[in-house]
């Protein structure tokens, strides 16, 4: 009689991958811990925009008071920006849907007067990377797709999503936020896009800046604040339990989807990489590889920006972007908006 599967990787019963290869994911999960805040100022709609793996984005349409209040346009444009928001979890876990993600989309689409685009993604350990970084692109590309003449309106189009993109939206002022995960993700798609020519594919989209919200990168070599306490919510443990479902076979930390200066990873000096902003909490343990990114992209004179917020953990503004430190971290993205 053959040995029965066993767990040989556990997410706190969230996330839980067999000796055979299967994969059971929780249905019943706890929210309770979220702070839902019912934000009536903004709409929301969901819209296919991958047929083959099935995958959906949601839109967050803030009313048009609130867009013109918040002074995200320009004097060129009454339009207001579109502002992509990618999830965390590790690659593993999350969805448009879990109340943090929608709540901190609502929060953005209020408080910078854009529209938000949440695209869901394909999921480790079923999807290793780069499938996510894939999926990340095919998003960004659904928006051009809506940019054409009745590309929103036209019956049977992949995604179309009855004229919430016509007319009112700049597709000239694109950004990408990315949280943990979705963090990581914004970085390759930065990458990707600094080639001439996957920059034309996108027109009339042009994605202006990135931001980085604590992003998830990794390494062979632990820095110190790996090495320091854990979080409340999150440890060493978890960190590379996530990057052993995620990371593609047979590979190590500092493969070039993990480490972006890694011993193998393709240098970034001669890459046109848009602005990025890199946010990251003081007390996070991804805090010094958030700041050795931007030290390593500022000594290549690429435009980037580091902040830091003191005394905080990972998820500090995706788990409460209603918070006072939320309120601040609206400010900063406006802010670094309206200089790109």
């Amino acid at each position: 009689m053959g040995t029965l599967p066993h767990i040989v990787e556990d997410c706190a019963g969230v996330l839980q991958l067999y000796s055979d290869g299967t994969v059971f994911r929780s249905m019943n999960l706890d929210f309770s811990w979220v702070r839902v805040v019912e934000d009536n100022s903004v709409v929301f709609k969901d819209c296919l925009f991958d047929k083959n793996y099935s995958l959906y984005l949601r839109l967050y349409k803030p009313a048009p008071d609130v867009a013109v209040s918040v002074s995200t346009t320009t004097p060129e444009t009454s339009k207001i920006p579109v502002v992509y928001y990618f999830h965390g979890g590790g690659f593993c876990l999350g969805s448009r849907s879990w109340p943090n993600s929608h709540i901190c989309c609502t929060r953005l689409a209020s408080g910078l007067g854009a529209l938000v685009v949440a695209p869901d993604y394909r999921l480790a350990p079923e999807h290793r990377l780069p499938a996510a970084i894939d999926d990340a692109l095919e998003a960004v590309k659904w928006l051009r797709d809506q940019a054409e003449p009745l590309g929103g309106l036209e019956e049977g189009k992949n995604g179309g999503c009855d004229g919430w993109l016509t007319n009112w939206v700049d597709f000239d002022r694109v950004f990408i936020v990315g949280d943990s995960s979705g963090g990581n993700m914004a970085h390759h798609l930065a990458v990707r896009l600094s080639n001439e020519a996957a920059a034309e594919e996108l027109m009339p989209v042009r994605v202006r800046g990135y931001i980085l919200l604590a992003p998830f990168f990794g390494g062979v070599d632990r820095t110190r604040s790996e090495e320091g306490p854990s979080e409340a919510l999150l440890n060493l443990e978890i960190l590379d339990r996530f990057w052993r479902l995620a990371m593609p076979a047979g590979a190590d930390r500092d493969h070039p989807l993990v480490n972006p200066f890694g011993p193998t990873s393709p240098s970034l000096e001669r890459a046109a990489l848009g602005p990025i902003l890199a946010m990251v909490g003081g007390d996070e343990l991804l805090k010094d590889r958030v700041h050795e990114y931007t030290r390593r992209l500022l000594s290549m004179g690429k435009a980037v920006e580091y902040v830091e917020l003191e005394g905080k953990q990972h998820g500090f503004f995706t788990n409460n972007p209603y918070s006072d430190i939320g309120g601040q971290m609206i400010e900063l993205i406006k802010e670094f908006m309206l200089k790109c």
